[in-house]
């Protein structure tokens, strides 16, 4: 069974703290078994301080680390102005014990820790918005994106601030087991079952008034009929709408024009056919509405970075 620790260091953010026990802690195989055995360890095994008004107790010390196969770090209170607290003597000889090839992620502001620690050096990593620019300053040796709710480079993963958590725990659920098994931990938890590493991490738009009619309906309507061509104003008009109206209401609702919302319906849905059936690439591409085994493959790499053929034998074999 993977073994996810959580190190929960002093001043530790309640809410963040809690994203992988419940995302790791809920995937369950397809006989009902736990996917996942998650531990949550102060460095000294004693009673934590949150950045809240309460104390929270573990059941282990760092030494849980030396039997990690994922580290999670949540963040804590560190950051501008706490560089003294980045990186204590105390923490980086409990870095030192993770085995080797351990999966590292931190959440939010805890990309400091792992910048501190030397481990992001040459690698893309984000962090919360608010505090890109200076962490981009403490460490310019690191390629900081700060318009990402995450960013995967293998080993070390690094997510935006809060919410970006539980997208990128579901990310790792659905690498470790495919999307069938994250989208049940989302819908268990219900949260949204898939957010894009490289959606932005915020969009500055006024909240649609309720009395409004929405475009909801047609974006349930849309995920019915991906393996056609959907024209904008044929979306439009489902919605009762004109075309105008609803790429405005589209976007103040989602946050992207209609045609990217739909290209990335169909990635998904193309992924999870790869991952899931045997069907050939073009007849994926055909299912996922793309019309040709080249379009999948564009879109496909431009998302993950693989064509569809390694995407699904990177998966089998993952």
């Amino acid at each position: 069974m993977h073994r996810v620790v959580v190190l929960a260091l002093e001043g530790v953010y309640p809410f963040e703290l809690s994203i992988p026990v419940r995302i790791f802690g809920t995937a369950t195989g397809p006989g009902g078994e736990a996917l996942y055995e998650v531990s949550t360890c102060s460095l000294d095994g004693r009673p934590v301080t949150t950045s809240a008004d309460f104390t929270i107790t573990v059941a282990h010390g760092s030494e849980a680390l030396g039997r990690a196969d994922t580290l999670v770090l949540p963040p804590f209170t560190c950051g501008p102005g706490e560089e003294r607290d980045w990186l204590s003597d105390e923490l980086a000889q409990a870095l030192r014990l993770l085995p080797a090839g351990a999966r590292i992620v931190s959440i939010c502001t805890a990309s400091y820790v792992l910048a501190a620690a030397g481990l992001l050096d040459g690698r893309p990593a984000t962090t919360h918005w608010n505090e890109a620019d200076h962490f981009q300053r403490a460490f310019p040796q690191i390629q900081v994106d700060a318009n990402v709710l995450f960013v995967d480079d293998g080993q070390v993963l690094t997510a935006a601030g809060v919410a970006a958590g539980v997208d990128l725990c579901l990310h790792l659920v659905r690498r470790d087991h495919g999307s069938d098994i994250a989208n049940r931990v989302a819908r268990l938890c219900v949260v949204p079952p898939w957010r894009e590493g490289g959606q932005a991490q915020y969009i500055e738009r006024p909240v649609p008034r309720p009395s409004t009619a929405g475009t909801a309906p047609t974006r349930a309507w849309a995920l019915g009929q991906l393996h056609r061509p959907l024209a904008l104003a044929e979306l439009a008009e489902h919605a009762r709408m004109s075309v105008r109206t609803f790429c405005r209401r589209f976007r103040d609702e989602v946050g992207m024009p209609p045609g990217q919302w739909l290209a990335q319906q169909r990635v998904e849905h193309a992924r999870r056919l790869l991952e899931t059936t045997d069907l050939p690439v073009d007849q994926v591409a055909a299912h996922a509405g793309f019309g040709t085994a080249v379009s999948l493959r564009q879109h496909l790499s431009a998302t993950t970075g693989v064509s569809p053929t390694a995407y699904r034998q990177a998966f089998r074999t993952g």
